[in-house]
């Protein structure tokens, strides 16, 4: 009777040391759902082999994020869109091979990158502290791939125009600065906006779970839905306790992370959208020699598809790849497709120039 009342009391004080923790979890996922939000993203860093790193470079810093050694294919640098973060890439990283050598950098003022009161975040100013980087880290030290999305696609593009012995080739997604003469949703948005003085809520800058649901339902034409990694239900079978992760928890979650900076979000929009940076990359699109693949959404309701067409005969040389039933946001409705294409085009230029070698 002793012995089975020490076992008793064994698990009594098991179960009491196993509660502590559980239920910290449980009311960090219920009450601090953004918590959550950012184990995730740790978490699949981790799995993918994700390396985060910091830069200094006189006094300001840029975090990013990085896995494999330069090799015999050419670097990749990815440049996010407005207000994302450098594990906007995680999907399409998830489906490139292990061996290159890829750097994923959070754009000026987002993430873990400085913030500062006096940054230019016109695209400019963004392409001059994204050079820095790259000297920073000293990727420029043979000519690299430029992969960009929406406002990265911007920078990339005007990037490329500006220290064109730098870049092998680049990927453009869904880019930004181009005057397309198709009007999207976005842009009857945008008008209603300059005719306010941009006194209503930007489509881009959610502050609730409800205009959080508006804006994926603006960017992504595929039906947002919960991410696999997350959507199975946690099970702690010693204690009984199950927990899933809803919609509307992760809507919350996402919408707490993003509201400390939504300030700096408005600062950034009213740059890219004024008139020194939003046409920026069709100014600069002459002067592009790298080889150029521009991948957009047919269905892309933020930046019209027709997009593809002004660059196209602006460069008649690139490479122009639609896909069918995708929206703005390329890199979470179809990143494995988007991996794909972006590996065959560096591989095909590589073979290209390795056959120009040979013939001179």
């Amino acid at each position: 009777m002793a012995a089975d009342l020490d076992v008793v009391n064994l698990f009594i004080i098991a179960g009491g040391t196993l509660a502590i923790p559980i239920l910290a979890f449980l009311a960090s996922f219920l009450l601090w759902p953004s918590a959550l939000i950012k184990v995730y993203y740790w978490y699949w860093r981790r799995t993918l082999g994700l390396q985060v790193r910091y830069a200094d470079c006189g006094g300001y810093r840029f975090c990013y994020s990085y896995r494999g050694k330069p090799g015999t294919r050419p670097s990749i640098l990815m440049l996010h869109g407005f207000s994302a973060h450098k594990d906007t890439w995680l999907t399409v990283v998830k489906y490139l091979p292990k061996h290159l050598h890829i750097v994923c950098v959070d754009m000026p003022g987002h993430e873990g990158t400085t913030r500062t009161n006096t940054e230019d975040y016109s695209i400019q100013g963004q392409v001059k502290r994204i050079h820095q980087f790259v000297e920073s880290v000293r990727l420029n030290r043979k000519p690299f791939h430029l992969v960009g999305n929406s406002m990265g696609g911007n920078i990339a593009g005007v990037y490329a125009a500006c220290f064109p012995s730098e870049i092998c080739s680049m990927t453009l997604i869904c880019p930004d600065g181009i005057r397309h003469p198709c009007e999207t949703k976005f842009d009857n948005h945008l008008q209603d906006l300059e005719h306010s003085n941009y006194t209503l809520n930007i489509p881009l800058i959610p502050t609730t779970t409800e205009e959080m649901e508006d804006m994926f339902r603006l960017c992504s034409h595929v039906r947002f839905k919960i991410p696999q990694q997350v959507r199975p239900t946690l099970e702690i079978k010693a204690s009984g306790i199950s927990l899933s992760m809803h919609l509307q928890q992760i809507l919350q979650g996402l919408v707490d992370v993003r509201q400390p900076h939504n300030t700096f979000f408005q600062e950034v929009f009213m740059e890219i959208v004024g008139e020194k940076s939003r046409y920026a990359l069709q100014e600069h699109l002459h002067l592009i020699t790298a080889p150029l693949q521009v991948i957009w959404g047919k269905q892309d309701q933020v930046v019209d598809v027709s997009g593809a067409t002004v660059i196209a005969e602006v460069l008649p040389g690139c490479r122009v790849d639609l896909l069918e039933n995708c929206g703005h946001s390329v890199v979470m409705e179809r990143p494995c497709r988007t991996a794909k294409l972006i590996l065959e085009f560096i591989i095909m230029q590589q073979d290209a120039r390795g056959g120009t070698k040979k013939s001179s």
